[in-house]
């Protein structure tokens, strides 16, 4: 007689990869990792022919050197990490629950400027989403809408100890006179219940001065700088309304900033853009030549719009392999106990050790909010000014039926191409603006990126397992420096 269904198992959800001559397994249910030992990687290979009755894998097990006890106990251990699964077991899809009405503001990004002294040719500030509702809107937030806008941070941030602000733009160092109000205003007000805000910039570097970055050393206040590699490609799209591009103008308030500014790690964030994709070159330029701590990346991709920034097939490809070149270079850092700056890699890691499993591709909506200079509350920085995707205002607050359709919506869940991948604790579908600039949904998933995602996913599960074989006390100090132990 056969086993009761209850009793025969087959293979769980998994990803399975392989480093350093070690077998390792990814759970998407879980956002876990597991190295395999000998024992659960025969189990698995009984399972990979089909379903398998409990007591033949006890009777296996046995016959290779392990008691019926042990036996009995590592099937249970693989049934509750759902490495394993009963066969009469219906494995549910994702939940889709918006978080409570009540959930905490932990950050906004405060738009304190829609105006900008460059004329970037791919500036999303301006794009399809926002071309209608430019009109009447203000260019420059107010110090009165600016603290109102703290107010609503600190009063809907209960039970956190600390918060986040984050200035953007336009160029944001246009506004900066707003910017010192709102710290000192916002560190003023924190005070008071004894918390704390921290803060962080994007700025495209061709107005700092020595007293600003000054000021930004002394608060503490984190850097991005906007910046697309060596002259010939930095002065390619980032140039001036004239057509002048602008890297002569930043190259030494970049010297200046990364030599005065020393309590916090400055970072840039490129572009890549047709014609801008040699992410070696760049990567070396911008960390060895210029001295930034920190490099990463974000490609364009084609929106089919008449535009031609945009990337696709070949150049897409050339990315990819100069990221792998890239985290070849990060790998052999850490086998020498060594940080390196690539930061699409640090990234990534970080969410592997942390075992992310993300309901949604990043906060936008749920601890994070944007901010226009008119005070309309939006998803994140990217919706500003879009009439469309406002979700309130800092006078009035947050509408939560609109912010819970957005995250319903937006939910991993939701997303049916989402529910086979393995990779989706990571990505959740991706990015919420480009999927409504793309295809006109917030809630779409970005299928466009989906092969891009999983290879990188695999390439960095690769360094994980890597490390966890060859310098596993890299990994440790890697999650203490990130606060992710």
């Amino acid at each position: 007689m056969s086993a009761p269904l209850a009793h025969r198992y087959r293979a769980g959800e998994m990803h399975r990869f392989a480093a350093a001559g070690a077998e390792f397994v990814y759970l998407p249910s879980a956002g876990a990792i597991f190295a395999f030992d000998e024992a659960t990687a025969g189990i698995l290979a009984r399972l990979s022919a089909g379903i398998v009755a409990h007591g033949d894998l006890v009777a296996a097990l046995v016959e290779d050197g392990m008691t019926a006890a042990d036996a009995e106990g590592l099937l249970r251990e693989l049934r509750l990490v759902r490495l394993i699964e009963a066969e009469n077991v219906v494995t549910p899809g994702p939940k889709v629950d918006a978080p409570p009405a009540d959930y905490p503001l932990q950050a906004l990004v405060l738009n304190v400027t829609n105006q900008c002294n460059l004329a970037c040719t791919y500036c999303y500030e301006f794009g399809a989403d926002k071309i209608s509702t430019q009109t009447g809107k203000p260019k420059y937030m107010t110090p009165e809408t600016a603290r109102a806008a703290v107010d609503f941070l600190l009063e809907s941030a209960k039970g956190r100890e600390a918060v986040h602000v984050t200035f953007f733009g336009g160029e944001t160092l246009m506004n900066f006179r707003l910017l010192k109000d709102v710290v000192g205003y916002a560190d003023a007000r924190a005070a008071e219940t004894g918390r704390r805000v921290t803060y962080s910039l994007t700025t495209n570097a061709t107005l700092l001065t020595d007293p600003i970055i000054d000021f930004l050393s002394e608060h503490a206040v984190g850097v991005t700088v906007s910046i697309d590699g060596p002259q010939d490609m930095q002065d390619a799209r980032r140039v001036y309304k004239s057509g002048k591009g602008s890297y002569d103008v930043i190259l030494p308030r970049l010297k200046a900033l990364i030599a005065r500014h020393t309590t916090r790690a400055i970072t840039a964030r490129v572009t890549l853009s047709a014609g801008v994709t040699d992410v070696v070159r760049i990567y070396h330029h911008l960390k060895h030549e210029i001295g930034f701590h920190e490099i990463g990346f974000a490609p364009v991709t084609t929106t089919d719009d008449g535009h031609d920034f945009g990337l696709n097939g070949d150049s897409m490809g050339a990315v990819l392999a100069g990221f792998h070149a890239l985290a070849d270079e990060w790998l052999e850092y850490a086998l020498r106990g060594q940080m390196h700056g690539f930061s699409n890699v640090s990234e990534t890691l970080s969410e592997l050790v942390s075992g992310t499993n993300k309901s949604h591709p990043c906060g936008a909506g749920l601890g994070l909010l944007g901010v226009s200079p008119s005070g309309d509350l939006s998803p994140c920085h990217r919706f500003t000014d879009a009439d469309e995707h406002v979700l309130g205002h800092v006078d009035s607050g947050l509408d939560q039926d609109k912010r819970a359709d957005f995250l319903t919506s937006g939910h991993v869940g939701a997303k049916y191409e989402c529910t086979s991948c393995w990779a989706r604790p990571l990505c959740a579908g991706g990015c919420h603006h480009e999927a409504f600039v793309r295809y006109g949904d917030t809630g779409h998933a970005n299928l466009h990126y989906c092969d891009w995602i999983r290879e990188w996913t695999d390439r960095v599960l690769d360094i994980y397992g890597t490390l966890a074989v060859r310098n596993p006390d890299f990994l440790d100090r890697f999650a203490d420096r990130k606060g992710l132990s």
